[in-house]
């Protein structure tokens, strides 16, 4: 039976990078077979039950990792777990345990959303410092002023922000219609940046995700694998 490092087991299914995974492992949070365990380069296999104590979450050994972009509908809410509304992986129903959300998107928000069992490769997703272009189409309350062009692409500073937001770039589609790519996840980012210039997102899509579109074919609720060229990509 193949065997895996306990590190990289905790990373593929837990959601976090190999060196989170580590320091879970060095405080004792990781048992194998409900014995504690420090040593993130033991050896482990899909026989063994590997749980991280400290959220109670059982992981799984896998040979190889999963990746899937799912169409978002509003109203599910990104996670795993929700006691008040069903969540994305509700859309997932058929598949094996251990999957989780690469980032989030907005309880009213739609669109592409990955999910996988690899934490190692949602980090890298994610990672601020990787500044992975992530692709919005947004409708508004007000036409878009098109000197919005420009205040976005100097970066925005943000209530309760100490740094200004990188610059991103808007097109605008319609009078009432935009298309914005950022570089950056922060908290409700796109409805922020309109609302500081005093403006309103009606409805939010999520498109793109460094390179990857969401095919106008896959309907809201619906996923499909990533292809290996795609995973790639991160």
């Amino acid at each position: 039976m193949e065997t895996i490092r306990l590190d990289k087991c905790v990373a593929q299914n837990y959601g976090c990078s190999r060196r989170e995974a580590g320091i879970l492992i060095r405080k004792g949070l990781v048992t194998v077979n409900g014995v504690p365990v420090r040593d993130a380069a033991l050896k482990v296999s899909g026989a063994d039950q590997v749980r991280n104590a400290e959220q109670d979450l059982e992981v799984v050994t896998r040979e190889a990792p999963r990746y899937f972009m799912l169409n978002k509908p509003r109203g599910v809410i990104t996670a795993t777990d929700d006691s008040e509304h069903s969540t994305v992986m509700s859309c997932f129903w058929n598949e094996a345990g251990g999957l989780f959300p690469v980032g989030r998107l907005d309880l009213d928000t739609e669109g592409l959303l990955f999910v996988t069992d690899d934490g190692a490769w949602a980090h890298r997703v994610t990672a601020p410092s990787r500044k992975c272009p992530k692709v919005y189409e947004a409708e508004l309350e007000n036409p878009a002023d098109p000197g919005l062009k420009e205040i976005f692409a100097a970066g925005v500073l943000l209530r309760g922000e100490k740094t200004p937001t990188l610059p991103a770039d808007l097109e605008i589609l319609a009078p009432n219609l935009v298309r914005l790519t950022i570089y950056e996840g922060r908290y409700h980012q796109v409805k922020r940046m309109f609302a500081s210039q005093g403006n309103h997102v009606i409805s939010l899509k999520r498109i793109a995700i460094g390179g990857i579109a969401l095919p106008e074919d896959l309907l809201p609720g619906e996923y499909r694998p990533l292809t290996p060229e795609e995973a790639a990509l991160f």
